[in-house]
């Protein structure tokens, strides 16, 4: 039998948390000065906002991947999709979508993943500094309705304080899996009173190699995703249409003056990935991005500062089929706009106080026909007030949030669907959704403590409510999706989706062992989700008619890490754990949920050097919808890093070797969609080599 099901989930979320009483009394009296507590976009890590996580420095190094995704895919509550090399998008604690938004340097990221895994994240990881996840109160600066977290990439084109002189950063590496080369270049340069920045990276990479074969199970394993059409592949050895090259270009410029800074940049981004379906297909995608910063110390009277930032994304993806045929043109033009205030002290509390408007056109295009492609032309618009307070009070740290938010969707009116008839539905007929606008009014709001009950130990009580109006697809989708293998079909009668988030956590934060777990209740009213109706169109492949759909359901979880003088000098070490069980109220079970994991990590620096080894147990995932065809296998994840870095003259010199996946195991992960999950396995086994100069 499984031990996913021999361990009950109130024995499990037992387990874990019973980590931090291991090491109570036994290392008290280790206890040294906690480090210095990092910023994190306004807020502070190990607050009453227990659940936020900072990844910057060797620790993100150490873990950067090709994608967002990747990168997270073993953080603490994270798990990922998984389409290839290209396109990988965060989980969090079994949400994904548009339920967690992705930021780039506190704005959106402009693009359209959270539409469809098989949509990349347009933002290149490479020369990312910094990586940000967000919950509760925290994560209510920046939107509503990211129900399971938010994720900020910080790469900093933009600066807030004058470099020195010409300072910067190259790296250059070769990964064997897919015969990977990339390359990247920062710069920063002080110019009289202008900071200037300049960024590159060009990353290509091949067909990766995978253990065994395509098919989950082996050829002739005779899945049919979709009735009357069962797909068998033959592929092993490397996977066709899992490679990914990509490029870009950053530039910044900014003027910094005695209380504040003013300044823009810009990004080109181009990224042609593969789509390793049965069929196959790839996707060729472009951006420009602009962005703008402003921020003042001091303004006025009681408070300490006020920023400005907006952002223009220009977005377009163009979808080719198997043969290198254009399909479906996306595009998403979208401007954001941020006004920040945070004011000084009151009452023991300070906080930020702010607005944000946001406007974007969706377009989505059959090239064959040049009329529109599952999405009819919608523009979005959104304003929001929003207010983050965060206090001290004796042994209480508490944090509050609150947001409302205005949001509208505007469809073309004069989109011409086509016949229900012309589909060839089969046995129930399916018509278009109507083409109205909506409107949304939505509040959401957080409020947690964190009670210090000893030296070093607390525990926290967080409960957070968030509102998310339908997206567009959500609402008016009526066409085939390809990379999904599905007709997709929206409701415009969609309500608003809430969820309630109820969180205790516990953590230990000195001396050499310290600890951290969190139990969790997420209940939804109106989750939205696509639901396998059953029938099917004969006109596109016999693709599944999945319609939204909403209803009632919950997510709850546990998570847990315990850990020996973590990111010291000498040996370190730590253990970690978490699990996620998303239901319907009326019964079954959410789709695309990530299984559970627990794991072990051993570390070593001293003198230059600097490993660490890697182990991570996936369980079967068992617990699927009604319509998903499993269960998802398990698997063991080894991973290894050895780097060493020396001075030599100004430049810090660094070679480094990543080991991934050194068990060659198949890897697949629940949380991707069948169409891909049951024909493209994670990569095998894979070695880089790298050399990174910091100067």
């Amino acid at each position: 039998m499984n031990m996913y099901y021999r361990l009950p989930f109130p024995l499990y979320a037992f387990l874990l948390i019973a980590l931090l009483a291991i090491n109570g009394a036994a290392h008290s009296q280790t206890q040294t000065e906690a480090l210095p507590q990092l910023d994190v976009t306004g807020v502070r890590e190990n607050t009453a906002s227990s659940s936020n996580k900072v990844l910057a420095g060797d620790e993100l190094q150490n873990k950067l991947s090709g994608t967002l995704g990747a990168t997270l895919a073993n953080e603490l509550g994270v798990s990922a999709t998984g389409y290839g090399s290209g396109a990988s998008r965060p989980v969090i604690r079994g949400l994904d979508g548009a339920r967690v938004q992705i930021l780039q340097n506190g704005l959106s990221v402009g693009d359209v993943s959270s539409i469809s895994a098989d949509h990349a994240v347009a933002s290149p990881m490479q020369n990312t500094h910094q990586i940000e996840i967000l919950r509760g109160a925290s994560a209510l600066l920046y939107g509503s309705g990211s129900s399971g977290g938010l994720v900020n990439v910080v790469n900093d084109r933009i600066l807030t304080t004058m470099p020195d002189a010409l300072s910067g950063a190259l790296n250059t590496s070769y990964e064997t899996v897919n015969q990977g080369k990339t390359a990247n270049i920062e710069l920063d340069a002080p110019a009289g009173p202008l900071a200037l920045h300049f960024d590159s990276i060009i990353s290509n990479s091949n067909n990766y190699q995978i253990p065994g074969f395509a098919e989950q199970g082996g050829p002739n394993a005779n899945w049919s995703i979709n009735p009357g059409q069962p797909v068998n592949i033959l592929y092993s050895g490397k996977l066709p249409f899992s490679f990914s090259n990509q490029n870009s270009l950053g530039l910044g410029a900014s003027y910094l003056h005695a209380d504040g800074y003013t300044g823009v940049s810009m990004e080109r981004m181009n990224h042609n990935y593969g789509i390793p379906t049965a069929e196959g297909g790839f996707i060729q995608q472009s951006q420009n991005r602009y962005d703008f910063a402003h921020q003042t110390m001091n303004p006025f009277d009681g408070f300490s500062s006020i920023k400005v930032s907006a952002a223009n994304t220009n977005y377009q993806h163009t979808e080719f089929t198997n043969s290198g045929t254009a399909s479906t043109q996306w595009n998403n033009t979208a401007t954001e706009a941020r006004l920040e205030l945070a004011h000084k002290e009151v009452a023991g509390s300070k906080g930020i106080l702010g607005a944000q408007v946001t406007g974007s056109t969706l377009n989505a295009t059959d090239l064959s026909t040049n009329s529109f492609a599952i999405v009819p032309q919608t523009k979005s618009n959104s304003t929001a007030l929003f207010l983050v307070e965060e206090g001290r009070y004796g042994p209480l740290k508490t944090n509050l949030g609150l947001r409302y938010n205005n949001a509208i969707q505007n469809p073309n009116s004069g989109t011409q669907f086509p016949s229900a008839s012309s589909q060839e539905f089969a046995p129930n007929v399916y018509g278009p959704p109507t083409l109205q606008s909506r409107q949304f009014n939505l509040m959401s709001y957080s409020a947690g403590g964190m009670l210090d009950v000893a030296r070093g130990y607390g525990i926290g009580l967080a409960y957070t409510v968030s509102q998310r109006a339908p997206s567009a697809q959500e609402l008016y989708s009526y066409g085939p999706h390809d990379s999904t293998a599905t007709f997709d079909i929206g409701n415009s009668n969609l309500g608003v989706e809430t969820s309630h988030n109820l969180e205790l956590s516990l953590q230990k934060t000195m001396g050499l062992v310290r600890s951290k777990a969190s139990i969790y209740q997420n209940q939804f009213n109106n989750y939205i989700y696509g639901y396998y109706t059953g029938s099917y169109s004969q006109a596109n492949e016999n693709f599944s008619v999945v319609q939204a759909s909403q209803a009632n359901s919950s997510i709850r979880g546990a998570e847990a890490e315990l850990t020996y003088n973590w990111n010291e000098v000498g040996m370190g070490g730590r253990i970690f754990g978490d699990i996620s069980q998303g239901v319907f109220t009326s019964g079954g079970n959410l789709p695309l949920q990530p299984a559970p994991r627990l794991g072990t990590e051993l570390a070593y620096q001293r003198n230059g050097w600097l490993t660490s080894a890697t182990y991570v147990y996936s369980y079967q995932q068992n617990r699927l919808a009604n319509w998903e065809i499993g269960p998802t296998p398990s698997y063991n994840l080894l991973n290894a890093n050895l780097s060493y870095t020396e001075r030599i003259g100004k430049v810090n010199w660094t070679g480094y070797l990543m080991m991934k996946n050194l068990l060659n195991e198949e890897i697949r992960y629940a949380t991707s969609p069948m169409a891909v999950r049951l024909y493209a396995p994670q990569p095998g086994r894979s070695l880089m080599v790298g050399v990174r100069a910091a100067f």
